[in-house]
């Protein structure tokens, strides 16, 4: 994927001004920044959620001449807080992923099935499948959500804060399975996060968004730095060296 120029004004006020982002295939890059930065208008525009001025380019198309069923092909979105249907059991909601490929007034095929029945098995979903959606626990949903975005098949994976409302098991337990996926589908994963430590332990690379502009573009450890995060986040941390990427330890 690549972006140039990227901006976007909501009710009059500018959110993004001129981003300029290349994530490479196969990558995981996680966005960062302080509240109102303008991560997740980031993603929306990415998905063609929002109007925007610049060019988005996915695999070499533009992202405006793509057709939505198209689009939805090439890219799969986990929202932050996604719409949970009344009454629609964990297999409905994972077949709703298969959409762009059903033929307009059409059903679902016996091979949209098998993808979904192979995502709920994936995330070990299975015993839940025929259970409302909301019934499931915040980790067991949030898997949910990552079956419906698979099952789209699509190369490119957009994840906004996925761990927000997760404990630090289920936090874990989320991310390590996306990286497994990743590496065993060669997914390319582009991520908002809020937790730092979390986000610079999986990120091959790491943006830092401040207002609305890029701060900062490389590994975490070129980006998770005191006098940045001071900087933009007004914040007074220490950061340490970590097993898998620095760890932001905040101090009094």
């Amino acid at each position: 994927m690549t972006v140039r120029g990227l901006r976007v004004a909501l009710g009059g006020a500018t959110v993004l001004d001129g981003v300029d982002l290349d994530v490479a295939p196969g990558e995981w890059v996680t966005i960062i920044g302080p509240n109102g930065a303008g991560k997740s208008t980031l993603l929306r525009a990415l998905t063609g959620l929002v109007p925007f001025t610049g060019a988005i380019s996915l695999a070499g198309a533009e992202v405006t001449a793509l057709r939505r069923r198209e689009r939805a092909r090439q890219v799969a979105t986990v929202a932050q807080s996604p719409a949970v249907p009344p009454g629609m059991t964990v297999r409905e909601y994972v077949l709703l992923g298969r959409t762009p490929y059903v033929p307009a007034l059409g059903r679902e095929s016996a091979a949209d099935l098998a993808v979904a029945d192979e995502e709920i098995h994936s995330l070990d979903l299975t015993e839940f499948a025929d259970r409302s959606l909301t019934t499931l626990s915040g980790g067991e949903r949030q898997r949910a959500f990552l079956a419906r975005a698979l099952a789209q098949r699509a190369p490119l994976l957009l994840l906004d804060e996925p761990t927000s409302a997760l404990d630090i098991g289920h936090q874990q337990d989320v991310l390590d399975l996306v990286d497994r996926l990743r590496r065993d589908r060669g997914l390319t994963v582009v991520a908002t996060m809020h937790d730092l430590s979390i986000a610079g332990e999986y990120a091959d690379r790491m943006v830092l968004l401040a207002a609305g502009r890029v701060a900062a573009v490389g590994t975490p450890a070129e980006v998770l730095t005191e006098p940045l995060l001071a900087t933009h986040y007004r914040a007074r941390v220490r950061v340490l060296p970590g097993e898998h990427g620095p760890l932001v330890v905040p101090v009094r």
